[in-house]
């Protein structure tokens, strides 16, 4: 791909949307999966890349893929798993986009990970963890097969499927009903709420305290933000083995 190409016109958080809209998921995926392959689809084609991955912290407090644009998206995807090393990771540990124009030059920094991703065709990588405030619920990560640095627009447009990423995961309690999004200052607040909680009902810390919410919420397939409203109200008490009530 070329460094000058075109993007759509208009806010960044507009052409996510539309084109998240419009974008198709596999038959058979859950309902937030299927959201999450439709938001890394919409990246895909917005932003021109190669392809795209989503990675949701995990119980054991790591990410691991939950959508992907496509099956050689998964293969890469797999990489870092494989390896124990990548742009993927770094983002999460350090909370903060890591954007790499040129993966051959990296080979000291991740040499396992440059190699394989190499291998698979991957000239560079854009990986934007979502955030919601001081929580971190995964990573979103572009692929190109082209040397390619991420222009600005480019990179308003990433951190706007993130958030598309983020909502599809919080639930639609975020979600006006003109179709425009309410601040998620307020189902921040609760998931913070709870998260005390349940470290203090646990006896863990604030991060393990997440992990076994994130856990529990996947098991019994709702979102988070409905088990922390849940936890608020004194109704769950999330452990290691998800339907245990307070």
């Amino acid at each position: 791909m070329s460094d000058d190409r075109a993007l759509p016109p208009g806010p960044a958080a507009a052409t996510a949307r539309q084109a998240y809209a419009v974008a198709d998921a596999d038959e058979g995926l859950t309902d937030t999966s299927a959201e999450l392959q439709r938001v890394c689809r919409g990246a895909v084609s917005v932003l021109g890349m190669t392809g795209c991955a989503i990675h949701l912290a995990g119980a054991d407090g790591t990410t691991g893929l939950a959508a992907s644009s496509d099956g050689p998206s998964t293969e890469v995807a797999e990489v870092t798993f494989a390896t124990g090393e990548g742009p993927r990771i770094e983002a999460w540990d350090r909370r903060r986009p890591v954007l790499v124009a040129d993966l051959a030059t990296q080979g000291r920094r991740w040499p396992g990970f440059a190699q394989a991703a190499g291998g698979l065709g991957v000239a560079a990588v854009f990986s934007f963890p979502l955030l919601v405030g001081g929580l971190a619920l995964g990573v979103l990560e572009l692929y190109s097969t082209d040397v390619h640095v991420l222009q600005d627009d480019e990179a308003a447009l990433a951190l706007a499927f993130a958030e598309l990423a983020i909502r599809s995961v919080l639930g639609d309690e975020v979600v006006r009903d003109d179709g425009t999004w309410e601040p998620l200052v307020d189902a921040r607040a609760e998931v913070h709420q709870a998260q005390g909680m349940v470290m203090v009902d646990l006896g863990v810390d604030l991060a393990d305290a997440l992990v076994q919410m994130r856990a529990h919420a996947f098991a019994e397939g709702i979102p988070l933000i409905d088990l922390a409203r849940a936890v608020v109200a004194g109704l769950v008490l999330p452990t290691t083995e998800p339907g245990t009530s307070r």
